[in-house]
Parts: C-alpha cells; sequence; structure tokens
C-alpha cells in the first residue's frame, strides 16, 4: 500500500510507552526508509517541552531527532500542525488512560480534525461487556470505524502473522485441520514475573482481562477460522468475527499466586486472579468434536506463549498394536523463540522396529539468520500509515469476545498456587508439555 504524507501525533508522548515502544519503532521505521522527512512526530502532554527539550527524552539519532516536535495540549493543535507542513493524514496516538478516550476523540473534534484524522488506541477496549459496547459508541461518535485503529499488539507479532500462511498456504496442513484429525487445541501464555508495578491496575483486571479475553482470543480465532474471501481487512475480520458467533466457554477456574495479597496497590481481600484455565468449544462442522484449553498466569516456571495441535491417536494396529504410541503435535511458539514445531514417529537406526517420537524444527533465526524479525508496533505503525486494518481489531471483535466472558469475569472460587508452580489442572487433558520444544 501507498503512503501518504502524514504527521503522527504521540498523545501522552511523556509516558512510559512512547518511550518504550512508539519513539524506537518509530526510528527503526525512519532507519529502513519507511518514514522520512514528509512526515512529523508531534508529542503532546499536559507537560510543558520545548522540541529541543523533547527529543531530549529519547536516546535517537539525530536525522530522525529532527522530526520529533512538542506542542503542549490539544489547544491549537491544527494549527500548530499545519505550521509544520502540508499533510494528506494526520494520525493520532492514545497513549493514555482507557477512561479518557472518548473524551479525547471529542475534542479533537472540537479543535477541527475530522476525515483526515485517524485514532489509534490501546488496550483495554472496556472493562465487560456493558463498558466495551458503551465505549465504542462513544468513541464511534466522533470517528467512523474506518478511522479507529484498536491495537492489539500480539497480531503484530511474526509468528501471528504467519499463521494464516502455515495455515492456508501449505496444502498438507489445510485438509487435516479439523476435528477428524485433530483431538484438542492447547493455547498456553506464562510469564516468570508478577505485577512488576501494574499492581494497582492489575488488581481492578486479572489475568483474564489482561491476557484472555484479547490476546489469547485472537490467537484461537487465527488457529480455528475457515479461509477468509481475502487478506482485505474486512474479509480477515469476518472469517475471526464467525468464530466468535459459534464459540462457547463451557469451563472457567481461576487462582491467585501465594503472597499476592501483600503486595503494594492490591486489596488486602483481593479475589483478583494471576492464573486462569478455560474450557471452550466452537461449535461448527469444522471443529464440532474439538475442546480448546486455553491457560495462561504469573509467576510461571518460564516464560512463554504457544499453541499446540494435538492429533489424534493412531488406531492399535501396525506399530501401535498395544496403544501406547504417543500421538502427532504441531506446537507454534509465539515467544520467545519464535518457530514451528512437528512431533513425528521415526524408526531408530539400527533396531528392528524401534520407534522414536521426533521433532521437525523450524525457527525464524534459523530460517531467516540474515533478516531482522521486527517488533509488534513497527509493523501495526507501518500499517496505520499505510492506511491498512488488517491487524487491527475491530469494534465488533471487542464487544464480541466481550460477551463470551459475560458470567466468567470475576465469578467463582480462587484457589492459592505456589510461585514458581503451574496449579494442578481442573480438566481431564494431557496439557503438551512446551518445555520439550
Amino acid at each position: 500500500m501507498a503512503q501518504s504524507r502524514t504527521a503522527i501525533v504521540i498523545l501522552g508522548a511523556s509516558g512510559d510507552l512512547a518511550k518504550r515502544k512508539l519513539i524506537p519503532a518509530l526510528e527503526t521505521l525512519y532507519a529502513q526508509n519507511k518514514i522520512d522527512d514528509t512526515n512529523v512526530i508531534i508529542g503532546s502532554g499536559r507537560s510543558e517541552f520545548s522540541d529541543e527539550d523533547f527529543r531530549g527524552l529519547f536516546e535517537v539519532c539525530e536525522g530522525f531527532a529532527k522530526l520529533l516536535h512538542y506542542h503542549t495540549g490539544l489547544d491549537g493543535m491544527k494549527e500548530y500542525i499545519k505550521s509544520q507542513g502540508d499533510f494528506d493524514r494526520i494520525v493520532f496516538f492514545f497513549s493514555l488512560p482507557p477512561r479518557v478516550y472518548a473524551d479525547t476523540a471529542r475534542e479533537l473534534v472540537a479543535q477541527g480534525f475530522g476525515e483526515e484524522s485517524s485514532i489509534i488506541i490501546e488496550k483495554p477496549f472496556g472493562h465487560d461487556y456493558p463498558s466495551s459496547v458503551d465505549l465504542n459508541k462513544e468513541i464511534t461518535k466522533y470517528f467512523g470505524e474506518h478511522q479507529i485503529y484498536r491495537i492489539d499488539h500480539y497480531l503484530g507479532k511474526e509468528t501471528v502473522q504467519n499463521m494464516m500462511v502455515f495455515r492456508f498456504a501449505n496444502s498438507i496442513f489445510e485438509p487435516i485441520w479439523n476435528s477428524r484429525y485433530i483431538e484438542s487445541i492447547q493455547i498456553s501464555a506464562f510469564e516468570t514475573i508478577g505485577t512488576e508495578g501494574r499492581a494497582q491496575y492489575f488488581d481492578n483486571a486479572g489475568i483474564i482481562r489482561d491476557m484472555a479475553q484479547n490476546h489469547l482470543m485472537q490467537l484461537l480465532c487465527l488457529v480455528t477460522m475457515e479461509p477468509p474471501i481475502t487478506l482485505e481487512a474486512d474479509d480477515v475480520r469476518l472469517a475471526k468475527t464467525n468464530v466468535l458467533r459459534t464459540l462457547t466457554i463451557e469451563e472457567c477456574h481461576r487462582w491467585q499466586y501465594e503472597g499476592y495479597r501483600n503486595e503494594e496497590g492490591v486489596a488486602p481481600e483481593s479475589e483478583t486472579e494471576t492464573y486462569a484455565e478455560l474450557r471452550m468449544r466452537v461449535n461448527n462442522y469444522r471443529w464440532n468434536r474439538v475442546p480448546i484449553f486455553m491457560r495462561t498466569g504469573k509467576y510461571m516456571p518460564r516464560k512463554g506463549t504457544e499453541i499446540g495441535i494435538q492429533f489424534r491417536k493412531l488406531p492399535r494396529l501396525l506399530f501401535n498394536d498395544m496403544g501406547d504410541l504417543a500421538a502427532n503435535k504441531i506446537v507454534i511458539r509465539i515467544q520467545p523463540d519464535e518457530g514451528i514445531f512437528i512431533d513425528m514417529q521415526n524408526k531408530v537406526p539400527g533396531t528392528d522396529q524401534t520407534l522414536q517420537q521426533t521433532h521437525m524444527k523450524y525457527t525464524y533465526r534459523d530460517a531467516f539468520e540474515n533478516e531482522e524479525i521486527p517488533e509488534a508496533y513497527q509493523r501495526l505503525l507501518l500499517d496505520v500509515l499505510r492506511g491498512d486494518q488488517t491487524l487491527f481489531v475491530s469494534g465488533q471483535e471487542t464487544e464480541m469476545s466481550w460477551k463470551l466472558f459475560s458470567g466468567f469475569l470475576d465469578t467463582g472460587e480462587v484457589s492459592i498456587y505456589r510461585r514458581g508452580k503451574v496449579p494442578q489442572s481442573r480438566f481431564a487433558v494431557d496439557w503438551i508439555d512446551f518445555d520439550d520444544y
């Protein structure tokens, strides 16, 4: 897609997100000649900075620093942007608390911004189903859906983008991607850390809101959706919403790590979960007999996000006459050490018929050792500049996902688990041991 002359305005530009993610991503795009001096990057916030003071907040190269400017608040922003040049589009990144999204959108329209403008907002898109409906209703009073980019940074990860290629560009996989061959789908996202300075936010959210309802649901949709008609944003979004229409959550169990209530910012009687596991099912012809298991938590023994495809066992014939032959698996590792692993049986050399399960291993770093794996925000910000919404979440998706979790948020017993140990599962499932990959 062609890229137009764009002014990029970061609202809340002196915050942590701009320093850690946004400015480094934009500088990388500049180094790759994907943005240049026809673009301008304007920071905005309540603090007062000169351009030089603002540039001094970041460790960036001299050429890129010249693109950085600062304007205090929104009053007079339209005139200020005009003073910087003639731009086809203006993109506003809301590096702001979600509670002010609607008010900020209203203020932008009051300042005279219209069809030439787009807004980028970060999760959480609401706190539950009613609040997500209200938020979308408020924002779309001022900006059309085609102007709104809802970021889920998981969609910017290369392995996530590769999931459609893996499924739909390889004829050996698509014919077996259904309930006839697949026994279960397992999605796992573990962190080895706790709340890490986010306790006040996290205690009002919990791991289901923070991870399951958004990031992991996007992974679920991509791994189970039907082939979209095209790769256009509307067709990909339709394929994902069709999954959400047929998805049901059958069970949800919650845990909290030992000592969580003693952390600063956590309520003494908090019932917030830091670990959860769910069983779901997509009720369509492709997946009608396949349970989908999801688990995510903090203070786990390892860090990683993976999708496991557990295939059905062979009948008790030939090499499996005892019924103990391990089933095939496909493991898609989202992070870290992105890659895909396929388990298969092979004959041990020098034996009569001794079989051993072996991995067929593909990793991004090995396959593309001379290529840089872009950070998620690089791809997402570039897509905004191009006007491509494919990797962004629609308002309909956010509302449908929240609605699925109605009745499972903040409800049910919260058990305690030890830090560094995965709780005993409540489901009768052999979880794939992702440590093996």
